[in-house]
């Protein structure tokens, strides 16, 4: 489950309730899902396309995660595992998509407290102190 803003709750709210469930035609919006792969994997003339399913957004969303925090936790809370272990493939999924790949960062530079508060609050990682100064880096 995914937090959802106010705004959004709120326009979901607004919507015109013929039924306790929010999308009724899940059936429909799955079956045009399916036609509409097909018709862009024919267009394309890629039949692996045909192999994607609503579960590989989910695969692809923990593999994702997991390779812009490198935090199994987070990854595991984010898609609801119960165990570590179910998360442990998104984690050798990473692994074996940007093994060769180098990693790029931002670098950023704290000289005190205040600008280490600011940096870990939009997602900078800690890497360490030098010169009496703290390094921070967050992935590309």
């Amino acid at each position: 489950m995914l937090p959802l803003s106010t705004k959004a709750i709120e326009m979901l709210n607004n919507l015109p309730k013929n039924s306790e469930r929010i999308f009724v035609f899940a059936d429909d919006m799955r079956s045009n899902f399916y036609l509409q792969r097909k018709r862009i994997a024919r267009k394309l003339g890629n039949p692996r396309i045909l192999q994607i399913h609503f579960h590989t957004f989910r695969h692809w969303k923990g593999t994702m995660e997991y390779h812009k925090t490198h935090d199994p936790w987070h990854v595991k809370s984010l898609l609801g595992h119960k165990s570590l272990k179910s998360t442990e493939i998104y984690i050798n999924v990473e692994q074996a998509i940007f093994n060769d790949a180098d990693d790029e960062f931002h670098v950023k530079v704290a000289a005190n407290l205040e600008e280490a508060c600011k940096l870990l609050e939009v997602g900078f990682e800690y890497v360490t102190d030098m010169d009496g100064k703290k390094l921070f880096r967050k992935r590309k």
